[in-house]
């Protein structure tokens, strides 16, 4: 399931967790209408955040994939809940460590 947040970095205020994109542009427009008159605030941010309500395009690449793994394993458990399942973690590190090894080993192997 994918997570959706808006932040106005000028009211310093960030909207509850919405799981629709639909549903996101809808909170950051009536946020915009009603405090802001209808403009847009400076550096304003809305995007997909993972389990633990980091924003994705703030993480580097290699946690963003960690991230992105994890949130898929812990929805297969319980797609409400926010945080990552201790075996969702793991699982994701050792998806990602295995699968370097294996990259390497083919590699080694065709030189």
């Amino acid at each position: 399931m994918r997570r959706y947040r808006y932040r106005c970095t000028v009211c310093r205020t960030t909207s509850p967790i919405v799981t629709e994109i639909a549903a996101l542009a809808t909170v950051g427009e009536d946020h915009r209408q009603t405090l802001h008159g209808g403009h847009f605030p400076d550096d304003e941010m809305a995007g997909r955040i993972d389990r633990l309500g980091r924003w994705y395009a703030a993480l580097s690449p290699l946690t963003a994939l960690h991230a992105h793994i994890a949130d898929a394993l812990s929805d297969l458990r319980d797609i409400k809940t926010l945080g990552h399942y201790w075996w969702a973690s793991a699982g994701a590190t050792l998806l990602i460590g295995a699968t370097a090894a294996l990259a390497l080993l083919v590699l080694a192997a065709a030189l």
